[in-house]
């Protein structure tokens, strides 16, 4: 299907979704829609506008960074002073109101470069708003038009336009066009940077040149940041792999690197790159946690915004250019525990492999259309071996493949794409990872090749040839529907966040999930499961405070003999879409208090063992907190283990409790499961405090959790 039928449907699907929001009856969750201007400078302040839903009492906002302030001004509207030292990034905005802490929306921070406010009626080329190179253009996109804008270059001068857009969590999907003053076209440009145009231009003679921008459906409103700059943007770095706690260095490859730099043989569109080479060194504990370190949101990977670093350890680094600072782009970084080997050509034929050892860290790239990398590798014994090619994880533009032969040309096994895409979770990649069963002292080829026959210097992997290092990748996320949302507990109620976990190299053995750091009030208990899915669930007091904070969520598990603590990544849901895949990190998990929740849950016994294929009985209390909810509540599983059955029952209007029988199949593995029950009913509610008229509103509320402890049949 062409791209723009794809985004056309993609589109009418988020209109639909926004459409039926309204309709959606839940008790009000303050989101946040839309943030305008989506960038600033570092030492300004700049007056932004804020756009959600259920945005009562909103006054302020909060921050993932300190350097970032904000004032009220009215309504909608907020002053956002960017201190000075403020590191060049992007950032979490959240709004905070009546109804919680919102999901966060990008604002991108900025150095060396003049922010400019894009000015109508701009929409030909006659009326095209005179910028200077060095200018950060902040605009909406027009719904039927285009939005134009001139500047001065030199005759030589290399000059770079970008958009920042899908990047910063806006729906616009731009087209870039660059002609000169007689209206030739000179360039053009949809996707680069994920969704986000580019373009690489040098000045054939000095003069005036036009971009022309628009949204490629003609979506209106979407926010935008067009850079026209002449300042360093570096394209990648190679390797892209280092070990932990050690110095490597890397090539550069780029634009306006500085007299430092060299021309490389690398070209992008038929311009050549520059090229230099820095030292670098690799954090020592990131290995610690498994966590990932970013300057900038990993957004640009792909056309939509996905969890696509969920499985990547590493960091990113913004190179600091001899000469003319820091560059415009952060780059992603792989760290590992062995030695980098890079690849090395000609290896591209069957008969000509590249000889490497294990454990083997390759750093390679597609240089070449069509392009094969060919490895060999003897095994030191029988058993599995782990394969990975880490590519768009660390924004390689490739869709890898990974195939094994024998020496006799046999396929012995082939690897393609993998990852978990869940409601709003989306872990799915192009990289392949699996297992390969192969066989003492055999000599094996290994193939990695470019599943379309592309290449070039943006086509970049890291191939992982080992033994199985058996490890867990665990993150969160609040993807309850309408849309976008955070935790924020009604007091003595509960709120959950979606647990998706990607096992390593054949671990599939339980894992318990702690809450770090809660606000006095607040509480968690230890979750503990062995599936790739889950949910973990917090609640509070009904006399707890009002409160904002950060928590930490950290996953521990026995891997042999070890006991290994991994960060719980967290991650937002970024779009309006029921039934969309759209999910981005960000770099701290909140949770809010507010006002009180209708009614709670909770599983008596908190804690009770059954023996595999037996049934026991627990009790279901509810509280009811408002007088005027007198309705049955609906109670069925949530999240269930497939190997764990409850009958979906009711607790009856006017009564609190109920018996529930939840039967676990025979050959359960013996251990704890933490699993909770969802409540639905139907509450009256209005907004409005004293408002008389107060209808039905469908409320769910999770259970507060029981943990089970599963036990073996007795032996006859």
């Amino acid at each position: 299907m062409p791209c723009n039928v794809i985004r056309s449907s993609l589109s009418v699907l988020i209109l639909v979704e926004l459409l039926s929001v309204a309709a959606y009856a839940e008790l009000p969750l303050i989101r946040f829609d839309r943030l305008s201007p989506i960038g600033a400078a570092a030492g300004s302040t700049v007056e932004i506008e804020v756009l959600g839903g259920d945005i009562e009492e909103m006054k302020s906002l909060r921050f993932d960074h300190p350097g970032l302030k904000a004032e009220f001004v009215k309504e909608r509207f907020f002053k956002v002073s960017v201190a000075a030292d403020m590191p060049a990034g992007t950032y979490d905005v959240r709004l905070v109101g009546r109804f919680g802490v919102s999901n966060p929306r990008l604002l991108a921070v900025s150095h060396g470069l003049t922010d400019v406010a894009e000015v109508e009626p701009n929409n030909e080329p006659e009326k095209a708003q005179l910028v200077v190179i060095n200018s950060a253009i902040n605009g909406s996109s027009d719904q039927n038009g285009e939005d134009w804008f001139r500047f001065e270059a030199k005759r030589g001068e290399r000059v770079t336009v970008e958009c920042l857009a899908m990047r910063l969590d806006s729906t616009m999907d731009g087209t870039l066009t660059l002609t000169n003053k007689a209206g030739k076209p000179l360039a053009s440009n949809s996707d680069y940077f994920g969704a986000d145009p580019f373009l690489d231009f040098v000045a054939p003679e000095d003069g005036e040149f036009f971009v022309k921008f628009h949204d490629l459906t003609f979506n209106g409103g979407a926010p935008y940041r067009l850079v026209i700059s002449h300042r360093p943007h570096v394209e990648n770095v190679f390797p892209r792999a280092i070990t932990a706690g050690q110095s490597a260095s890397l090539t550069v490859l780029g634009r306006n690197l500085g007299s430092g730099a060299k021309p490389s043989a690398a070209r992008i569109t038929d311009v050549p790159l520059d090229e230099l080479t820095l030292p670098l060194a690799a954090p020592a504990d990131l290995l610690d946690l498994q966590t990932y370190r970013f300057l900038e949101h990993p957004t640009d990977h792909s056309v939509s915004p996905t969890a696509g670093t969920c499985t990547l350890t590493g960091f990113q680094w913004r190179p600091e250019l001899p000469g003319v600072g820091p560059a415009m782009s952060a780059q992603r970084l792989l760290v590992v525990r062995d030695p980098v080997t890079i690849e090395a050509e000609p290896n591209n034929e069957f008969e000509k492999p590249q000889p490497i050892t294990l454990p083997a860290i390759v750093a390679g790239r597609f240089d070449q259309p069509r392009d094969a990398d060919w490895f060999e590798v003897t095994v030191p014994e029988n058993g599995n071996y782990a394969v990975e090619v880490f590519c768009e994880r660390l924004c390689g533009r490739a869709d890898p493949v990974v195939v094994a032969f024998d020496e006799k040309r046999n396929r012995v096994g082939e690897h393609d794409d993998f990852g978990h895409r869940q409601q709003a979770f989306d872990g799915h990649l192009r990289d392949p990872v699996g297992m390969l069963s192969l066989v003492k002292d055999h000599k094996y080829r290994i193939l990695v090749q470019e599943r379309y026959g592309r290449g070039g210097p943006r086509y970049q992997y890291v191939l992982s040839l080992r033994k199985p290092q058996p490890d867990l990748y665990v993150a969160a996320i609040h993807s309850q529907n309408p849309g976008p949302g955070h935790l924020t507990l009604w007091k003595g109620g509960t709120a959950h966040l979606d647990v998706v976990t990607h096992f390593r190299d054949g671990h599939n053995g339980p894992y318990t999930i702690t809450a770090e750091g809660l606000p006095p009030g607040v509480f968690c208990s230890p979750t503990t499961t062995d599936d790739q899915r889950g949910t973990i669930v917090f609640w509070s007091d009904e006399n707890a405070a009002d409160i904002d904070a950060p928590i930490k969520l950290i996953a521990t598990a026995k891997i042999g003999e070890q006991t290994v603590r991994r960060e719980v990544r967290p991650y937002t849901r970024v779009w309006n879409q029921a039934n969309i895949s759209s999910s981005r990190p960000t770099r701290e998990q909140l949770i809010a208090v507010r006002e009180t929740a209708p009614y709670s849950l909770e599983l008596v016994p908190n804690q009770i063992e059954i023996e595999a294929g037996k049934t026991a009985e627990l009790k279901i209390q509810a509280k009811r907190y408002w007088p005027e909810f007198k309705n049955s509540i609906n109670l069925i599983p949530l999240s269930f283990k497939g190997n764990f059955q409850m009958p979906n029952t009711t607790i009856a209007a006017d009564t609190n409790d109920v018996t529930i029988r939840i039967t676990v199949q025979a050959g359960t593995r013996p251990g704890d499961y933490t699993m909770s029950v969802l409540g639905q009913a139907q509450v009256p509610f209005n907004k409005v405090k004293d408002a008389k008229d107060r209808p039905n509103t469908l409320v769910s509320m999770a259970s507060r959790p029981v943990t089970i402890k599963v036990t073996e049949p007795p032996k006859k």
